[in-house]
């Protein structure tokens, strides 16, 4: 099944401007490389039904490097909806998607902004050893270059 997404654009006086509503992850991907193309501002995706982030783009420097941000990759939506608010109110920057499949989509974006100090991974509940391993894997390939 695929989820639908909501692209928006910070604007230059910090208000978001929804852009685009899109199916599919891997398409929210395309769109959000593509709008960045075409403007500086900062660009993020947000799933239209729990509005969690699940990508940024263009987003400045310092602003990322002021908040500790962690990458969620949840198996029950009800249950990643309720960390993320947790880790939220502790003051983390929370990018949350549901299952294997789409957090490799998801963490093929960040490695364009995020800083080594910056680099945390949760996963949880019943995913398989092999699955979480081979999504860590790819994160890991992602992020070094």
């Amino acid at each position: 099944m695929y989820r639908t997404y909501e692209i928006y654009e910070v604007l230059p006086d910090g208000s978001s401007q929804k852009v685009n509503v899109i199916t599919g992850l891997e398409f929210v991907k395309l769109a959000l490389q593509g709008l960045a193309k075409r403007t500086n501002n900062e660009c993020f995706a947000a799933d239209a039904k729990t509005r969690q982030i699940v990508m940024q783009i263009n987003v400045p420097r310092p602003k990322w490097r002021t908040t500790k941000h962690i990458f969620q990759i949840a198996y029950d939506e009800e249950r990643g909806f309720r960390r993320a608010e947790l880790l939220r109110a502790r003051g983390y920057g929370v990018f949350s998607v549901i299952g294997n499949d789409a957090a490799k989509i998801a963490l093929s974006t960040i490695r364009h902004c995020v800083t080594p100090q910056a680099r945390e991974l949760v996963a949880r509940h019943q995913s398989r050893a092999c699955l979480r391993r081979q999504v860590t894997n790819h994160k890991v390939q992602s992020l070094y270059f």
